[in-house]
């Protein structure tokens, strides 16, 4: 009976946790994220090298010409996995306009390919601990803060940074301009 209290117990916690979390992070943050990110507008973007899920070193400039939409997520991110259909809309609809989105997850690699291969995740993600969390911070993300996404226009300048889910009509009329 102690064993089932204590599992119970266990359960609710984590529950009200979920939802906490959730409920926290689902209301986007205005952007730009914070002051030390404003001066990354209009910027070139930083340079980072991480990895794939086939174990290659990816570089922005792998992407030379094409609009980039950053999006740095983790697999236990309840607003992160919430957007991913949406990001998988917007390759789909605005890829052959050069627009590429790339999803940057702050977790262990084993979980994040396990997660690309059980959700279809149909653009490129890269993973990583450290060296995501110091992206993330190169790109403005000062607070850590899960969803954030950067929008890069085709000549390597930062023209959006935005913390939370993403709204598509934002996002969309952003991208009609940039592509």
């Amino acid at each position: 009976m102690r064993q089932l209290l204590i599992t119970f117990i266990a359960i609710t916690a984590m529950l009200a946790g979920f939802y906490l979390s959730a409920r926290h992070f689902s209301v986007p943050v205005a952007s730009p994220v914070a002051a030390s990110g404003d001066a990354l507008l209009g910027s070139f973007r930083p340079d980072f090298e991480l990895g794939n899920n086939s174990g290659e070193l990816v570089t922005p400039a792998d992407f030379s010409g094409k609009t980039i939409l950053l999006n740095f997520w983790a697999t236990w991110c309840a607003p992160c996995r919430e957007e991913m259909p949406m990001l998988m809309e917007l390759q789909s609809k605005y890829g052959s306009d050069g627009l590429q989105v790339i999803g940057i997850a702050l977790d262990d690699a084993q979980s994040v390919w396990e997660f690309v291969s059980t959700y279809g995740i149909s653009y490129p993600v890269l993973a990583g601990s450290q060296d995501v969390f110091a992206t993330s911070v190169a790109y403005g993300n000062s607070e850590g803060v899960l969803p954030y996404s950067v929008l890069i226009d085709k000549n390597g300048i930062v023209r959006w940074q935005y913390a939370g889910i993403i709204r598509f009509d934002k996002i969309s009329s952003l991208l009609s301009e940039l592509l």
